[in-house]
């Protein structure tokens, strides 16, 4: 009786410490990933201080994930697609990688770097402890301008030949070059002038999401980058990112081909990956891959572009091909909490945990306030407003009024670099926080302390908490990030009203323009909805792209990232902080 008594006095011990800890094993995520963006010498220069990731690749590898992203002084590894730990290489050849290739083949990791030089392909067979040779001392040099810049390796299992593509560019195309393993992977055809050959360039006349600009509406010549092939059902999709970083549109397409270099046909269902509206606007410039399960994932960068125009978050989306051999990646409530896979899904909508955001625009206060970098602007979703203390000192709070009581099942906290001073993600760069939950306002309990857990840098921070705790208020309390400021782009509360999902939008209207790469939408307000999804797709089993839209914008879009030719299908529904509606009617839409 004695020893039983003590048991269950040890385990609701363990139970309470990891509730106020946030030490409880983690099921979501949530996008931005959060991972340890580093701060690096870009910009030393300048004397620009932000931590930043893109361009990311990840390999499954023996069961073993592993994360490369621009300039970060090693690389990431994980076994579950959320704890993400750094790994800091034994020796860093050369210099540090911009937009590395990475590949898996049986037992060895290959690496390669973004160059216009001779450099050299490295491999590992123990990346998890940074251990890294050289597999070639270097490829020959191309061409000038030609590359490869942003490369990425292939290995054709069937036929156990290997390729490289690149590109990287608003001038050239993306090219594909054949490599002989033979002679450790260097060009197939040793004459650099013909070593490579073009895949294809950008034709944004005829695809509307190739434009440049914030909605696809500026003039500029595009760009196209991130090239990675993946292979199924005996068709090889060679994929890019397009029209470039700096804006919510940037997204992947992919081109189709029967061979390893083409020729390749433009898919019509592009992009695969599009993410336009919400908090982390933009999917471009990232890769496909597997995890242990055969599930499909498709990673992107997101731009802030706060300090600095490349300033840049790491996004990961479930992704697949369909029936027809249709590649998709899923964006819908693509920077809410998702499930993490525990096994082979076979819709990725099953993966979104239905938590939804409980305070969009709603009242925040703070302990203090610089200038006008007000508290408000940790709510409205846009990254690139911030709130700011006088004082980056412990003890400094944001307070989050719901309105009235929900069940809390998240709460994410974003940070960004204002005049920041740090150049090195040493031991000195990491970030605590406490949060406290109350139904009055009066009475506080704390429900994640990351005092208590190791230390490390988290610049986009998801605390997902062990079991629902009904609350009208939700507090962040400040207890340490490196440089001079706190700043805050986004406190984020998730979780479950207590109320009803809105009702599905009514009277949606497509109008395809004369330009057909351009489609005007409308549709009827509903009450008491937080936002909307507007749903499409070439088919009306194939609504896989999705634009949200919140309720306090107009009830209209110019949606401008159509393809010439190309028959659409269109949907709508509406979310609040209590769930989501049922789908509307799909209508079609071809001229």
């Amino acid at each position: 009786m004695e020893k039983n008594l003590l048991k269950t006095a040890f385990f609701l011990g363990l139970l309470f410490f990891g509730t106020a800890s946030g030490f409880a094993q983690q099921r979501t995520y949530c996008n931005p990933m959060d991972i340890s963006y580093r701060y690096n010498f870009e910009q030393l220069n300048e004397r620009i201080s932000y931590r930043s990731g893109a361009d990311p690749v990840i390999v499954n590898h023996k069961g073993e994930y592993f994360l490369f992203v621009t300039i970060s002084g090693g690389w990431w590894k994980s076994k579950d697609l959320v704890n993400w730990q750094f790994v800091v290489p034994d020796k860093w050849p050369m210099e540090d990688m911009c937009a590395p290739a990475a590949l898996s083949v049986r037992d060895t990791l290959f690496l390669f770097q973004s160059t216009f030089e001779q450099r050299p392909i490295f491999y590992s067979t123990e990346p998890e402890n940074g251990k890294l040779k050289f597999y070639n001392r270097w490829l020959p040099r191309l061409p000038k301008d030609i590359g490869p810049w942003d490369p990425a390796l292939f290995h054709d299992p069937d036929t156990d030949k290997w390729f490289m593509y690149w590109g990287s560019s608003n001038v050239y195309p993306i090219f594909g070059a054949e490599l002989d393993h033979r002679r450790r992977l260097t060009y197939l055809n040793p004459e650099p002038s013909k070593a490579y050959q073009p895949m294809f360039w950008l034709d944004p006349w005829q695809h509307g999401w190739e434009r440049f600009g914030p909605n696809h509406s500026d003039p500029i010549k595009p760009f196209t980058e991130g090239a990675w092939m993946t292979k199924y059902n005996g068709k090889y999709y060679l994929q890019y990112g397009a029209p470039g970083t700096e804006y919510n549109v940037y997204a992947n397409g992919t081109y189709v081909g029967k061979d390893p270099l083409g020729p390749f046909e433009y898919a019509p269902y592009n992009p695969i990956a599009y993410k336009p509206g919400g908090y982390a606007t933009g999917t471009g410039h990232g890769n496909t891959f597997q995890d242990n399960f055969g599930n499909y994932w498709n990673t992107g960068t997101t731009w802030l572009g706060i300090v600095w125009g490349m300033e840049r978050r790491i996004v990961m989306h479930p992704a697949g091909f369909d029936k027809d051999d249709q590649l998709y990646a899923n964006t819908r409530f693509g920077d809410f909490p998702h499930r993490l896979s525990t096994k082979k899904w076979t819709n990725s909508n099953e993966l979104f945990s239905g938590w939804m955001l409980l305070n969009y625009k709603k009242p925040v206060r703070a302990s203090s306030t610089l200038d006008t970098l007000r508290a408000e602007l940790t709510v409205d979703e846009n990254p690139r407003t911030f709130w700011v203390p006088t004082k980056n000192k412990p003890g400094e709070t944001l307070t989050s009024d719901l309105g009235a009581d929900h069940d809390v099942r998240a709460i994410q906290v974003n940070y960004v670099d204002y005049k920041n001073t740090v150049f090195d993600s040493d031991s000195t760069v990491y970030t605590q926080f406490r949060l406290y939950a109350s139904r009055d306002g009066k009475k506080w309990d704390k429900v994640a302390d990351l005092t208590q857990q190791p230390k490390r840098d988290r610049a986009c921070a998801y605390v997902e908490l062990p079991a629902p705790v009904r609350a009208r208020y939700v507090r962040y309390e400040h207890v340490y990030t490196a440089g001079p400021y706190v700043a805050i782009n986004g406190f984020r509360v998730f979780g479950n009203g207590l109320g009803k999902a809105p009702a599905t939008p009514a009277k949606l209207s497509v109008v395809r323009q004369k330009d057909q790469r351009n489609a005007d939408i409308s549709w009827e307000k509903v009450p008491g909805a937080v936002g909307y999804n507007i749903l499409w797709g070439i088919a009306k089993d194939k609504l896989y792209q999705t634009y949200q839209i919140w309720n306090d914008q107009p009830n209209r879009l110019e949606l401008r990232a159509l393809n010439v030719g190309v028959p659409y299908y269109f949907a709508i529904e509406s979310f609040n902080e209590n769930g989501v509606s049922a789908v509307s009617e799909v209508i079609g839409v071809t001229q």
